[in-house]
Order: structure tokens, then C-alpha cells, then sequence
């Protein structure tokens, strides 16, 4: 049941297309539904945007490139900054409306409106860091200039499972560097982001410099705008299958790509690990965001001395778990973000035990309202399982056994994806290894999360390409131009 004080959130958030600095409906009339994962209530409804008024956003986003990007640094740092203290004042709405819409905990939604604020913060610093360079060519007939531009307008596509974060993480970035933006998020979650630009608008970003397009049409309205010549950079956050039809999109236009694609992470628990300290990284690298994350620990493996101590310590903390509502105290499991989720998680665990593996809690859908799955561990699991290859994408830790340090490292890169990686060891020696031998973007080396504003987050292999965050990631909308002079003193 919707709370009063929730009904009054719901209501300040617009429901329509923010195009060229005003809202409007969807052209067509059209409007889509918004559910609570929670309880699968309606929250709102919100504008459906059809292929014209894609296209109509990309108009907007390309009249006001020019002026935007032609806006000095230090004013465009000033907004992110505003946009910053703004979203610091207002964080308890926007840790609820994510929470409603999306199912997380309460406390972790506050854990996300910090880390996706800081976006806004770290790239409004970097605006003004833009640097090029300057000097005589090698030969000494010339003298070499080069300099940064804005790639020029942007489509940014988003997910469902931060929704906030994976805004910020991508529009920062864009309006630091001079770019006009038209910001598609996920049909499941687009209230979040729909707040978020009002209140870009009021921390003073021009008409037109971020439009938000919401759309249960997702393959028409993408396709429009990537085939339009106007549109010079894509990024995008979700799964790899989608990601590869986006590249191939994009490659007429031969457009600059940032692609933020799936993982398959693993967690690794060496015999001289801290034993605390790894279950501790493992509770937060598993149930964080009820496993609805593409750094989350897919695949854990622990050093087969370790193996059943590790499996009874995991399995007593999990039990513990409050399941519920994301507004409800002490809750740690919220509902996943839909019944198909439910499904695709169960049908890993039956056929995990079906192959062999032991089945310690959970392992089953919870009746009633919402799209709760039980928290899960499993251990013993056996080679060819599919939950050793699939992004599961919910609360389930599956336990693989290891003999030595190769195979640790041969079941870890056995797979396409290489996002991130997580090793508990006290060996320091062993844990420089580690870094040199894992094939992954990221890693967190006795620590179970790892993202960071100020880092570079990205993958190897087949989850993506491109860095977001970090001093890399303004450079993913910047564009390079050289310039040769004739040498002065000539």
C-alpha cells in the first residue's frame, strides 16, 4: 500500500518527455506503466515516447550543442556543482523514489544517491581540468598544437538497477565535456531519472542540454536516433546481447561508444585469506542490490580447506537476512525488479542441484505480492552448470572448490566476461600475482566493492568497452584535434 507521505513523492515527479527544457506528453498520447516491484502496484504513469519524439530530443539536444559547448568550463563546473548540493538536500526523496521503483533497501538507496552525487561533484571538478598541449615538432619546422573537443550530442542509454547512478555516472561526464545529451533510462525505472532532470534544470543546466526520452519502445526509438547523423556518441549500461546490437547500430555513423556490458565476476577465498573479512566482502559483493549488479560475485572460489567453513559461515550469516519491502527497517532482501527475474534465478539454482550441487538455504521463490526470491547458497557446484556462465542477477552465492593457485586462476578467466574480480588473500606476493593473472577491468583485492567516482569502471572481454568515472572518464566524450603551425622564429 502506497503511504501518504509516498503518494506526495510520486506527485512531484513530472510524467512526461523533458524535451528542449520543457515537459511535455509523448506525441502520440501514449503513456506507460510504473510498478513497485514490492507489492506490484502502479506508482505512476508516465509519457511512452514514440520514434518522433526521439528524434525530436535528438532536435533539441543538437540546437543547443553549440552554445553549450561554447559555455566556459568554469560555468559548466558551477552547475554539476549546484546540481551536486541540490541532490545532497534532496536525498531522502530520492533514496525513497529509487526504492520504490526499483524494490533495494532503503539504506542502500542512500548508499547509491552518495555515490551517484558524487559524479556530479568529481566531473564538475574536471571540467575545468580539460588540458591540451603544445611544442616544436620533432623536426623543428613547426610547432604542434593539440586540443580537447566535445564529441557533440550524446544518447545515453541506462538501466534499471541504479537508477540513479548510472545517470549521473553518464551525464556528468557528458556536460563537463561540453555535450548535449538525450538520456534514455529503463522502462522498469524511469521516475528516478525523470527527477533527476528537474532538478538538473534547477541547478541552472540550459533548455535542451538534457532531454529525457521514456519509452517501453526501446529498439525503434534507439535505432532512430543512432542512425541520425547528428548524434556523434552512444553509451550504454546493460547486457551484452543488447550492447552487441547497439554497436552494430552505431557503426554506421561510425560513432564514438562507451559500452558498460555484462559480468561474470568472481570471487576468490585463498587458504590464508582472513577468514571474517572474507565473508563480510562476500555478504556485500553478493547481496548488494539483492544481487542485482554487474560487479556482483558470480562464481565463489574458495580453497577446498576453506570450502566448507567458508559455506557454513555465508549460509549462517544469510539466514539472518530480513526479506520485504525496501521501506521496511532491517530489511536486506528486497523483491527482484520482476517475475522474470524470479524465474531466470530459480531455474540457475534447480539446475545447479540438478548437476550435484548441495542446496544450504533458500532456493525458492517467496508467495504473495511482489517478486521476491529467497536468499540462496549453494555449494559443490559442478562444472557445466549453468549459473557458472549466466550473470545470475539475484541473492544467489554458488560456492566452486579449488586445489591450488592455477586452477584458482583457470576457473576464474573461464569465462567470456571480465568486469571485475574480488581475491581474499594475506599473501601480499600471492596477491600481486593475482592482479597480473586475472583477466578483468577491475578487481578488488581483500575488499568485496569497488566502485568508485574518481576510478575508471569498465571491463575486458566481452563486457564492454570505454571507462566511466575517473580522470578516464571525461575523455570518452572528448574528441582530439591536432593543429600544425609554421615554426615562428623561421
Amino acid at each position: 500500500m502506497i503511504s501518504q507521505g509516498e503518494h506526495d513523492l510520486l506527485a512531484d515527479v513530472p510524467d512526461g518527455l523533458h524535451i528542449g527544457g520543457r515537459w511535455r506528453p509523448a506525441a502520440a498520447g501514449a503513456s506507460l506503466a510504473v510498478h513497485d516491484p514490492a507489492t506490484g502496484e502502479v506508482l505512476k504513469e508516465v509519457a511512452d515516447a514514440s520514434v518522433d519524439d526521439g528524434l525530436a530530443a535528438l532536435d533539441a539536444a543538437d540546437a543547443a550543442f553549440p552554445g553549450w559547448a561554447a559555455t566556459p568550463a568554469r560555468d559548466r563546473a558551477e552547475i554539476l556543482r549546484r546540481a551536486f548540493d541540490l541532490l545532497t538536500q534532496r536525498k531522502e526523496q530520492f533514496a525513497l523514489l529509487m526504492t520504490l521503483e526499483m524494490g533495494k533497501p532503503l539504506t542502500e538507496a542512500r548508499g547509491e544517491v552518495a555515490y551517484g552525487g558524487e559524479f556530479l561533484r568529481w566531473f564538475g571538478e574536471e571540467a575545468a581540468r580539460v588540458q591540451g598541449r603544445y611544442g616544436a615538432n620533432p623536426e623543428g619546422t613547426g610547432r604542434m598544437i593539440v586540443t580537447q573537443h566535445p564529441v557533440g550530442p550524446c544518447y545515453l542509454i541506462t538501466p534499471w538497477n541504479f537508477p540513479l547512478a548510472m545517470a549521473t555516472r553518464k551525464i556528468a561526464p557528458a556536460l563537463a565535456a561540453g555535450c548535449t545529451v538525450v538520456i534514455k533510462p529503463a522502462a522498469l525505472t524511469p521516475l528516478t531519472t525523470l527527477y533527476l532532470a528537474q532538478l538538473l534544470a534547477d541547478a541552472g543546466v540550459p533548455d535542451g542540454v538534457v532531454n529525457v526520452v521514456t519509452t517501453r519502445a526501446s529498439g525503434p526509438v534507439s535505432e532512430a536516433i543512432l542512425r541520425d547523423p547528428r548524434l556523434r556518441k552512444l553509451s550504454f549500461t546493460g547486457s551484452t546481447p543488447v550492447g552487441q546490437q547497439l554497436l552494430a547500430q552505431a557503426a554506421g555513423g561510425v560513432l564514438r561508444t562507451s559500452m558498460e556490458l555484462g559480468g561474470n565476476a568472481p570471487f576468490v577465498v585463498f587458504d590464508d585469506a582472513d577468514l571474517d573479512k572474507a565473508v563480510d566482502g562476500a555478504v556485500a559483493a553478493k547481496f548488494r542490490n539483492i544481487g542485482q549488479a554487474c560487479t556482483a560475485a558470480n562464481r565463489f572460489i574458495v580453497q577446498r580447506s576453506l570450502a566448507d567453513e567458508f559455506t557454513r559461515r555465508v549460509t549462517r550469516r544469510v539466514e539472518s537476512f530480513r526479506v520485504g519491502r525496501g521501506t521496511e527497517d532491517g530489511v536486506v532482501i528486497g523483491p527482484l525488479i520482476d517475475d522474470r527475474a524470479v524465474a531466470k534465478a530459480d531455474e540457475l539454482v534447480q539446475d545447479a542441484v540438478r548437476r550435484g550441487a548441495t542446496l544450504h538455504t533458500g532456493g525458492a521463490a517467496i508467495d504473495g505480492p511482489g517478486s521476491f526470491y529467497r536468499a540462496t547458497i549453494l555449494s559443490g557446484v559442478r562444472a557445466g552448470s549453468e549459473i557458472l556462465r549466466e550473470e545470475i542477477f539475484g541473492p544467489v552465492l554458488a560456492v566452486v572448490p579449488f586445489d591450488d593457485e592455477d586452477e584458482a586462476v583457470r576457473l576464474a578467466n573461464d569465462t567470456e566476461y571480465g568486469l571485475v574480480s574480488y581475491v581474499y588473500t594475506e599473501n601480499l606476493a600471492r596477491g600481486q600475482r593475482m592482479i597480473e593473472r586475472l583477466a578483468t577491468g577491475m578487481m578488488g583485492l581483500n575488499i568485496g566493492v569497488v566502485s568508485n567516482a574518481a576510478a575508471p569502471f569498465g571491463g575486458w572481454k566481452m563486457s564492454g568497452l570505454g571507462r566511466e568515472g575517473g580522470a578516464e572518464g571525461i575523455h570518452e566524450y572528448l574528441q582530439t584535434k591536432y593543429t600544425l603551425t609554421p615554426d615562428p622564429f623561421a
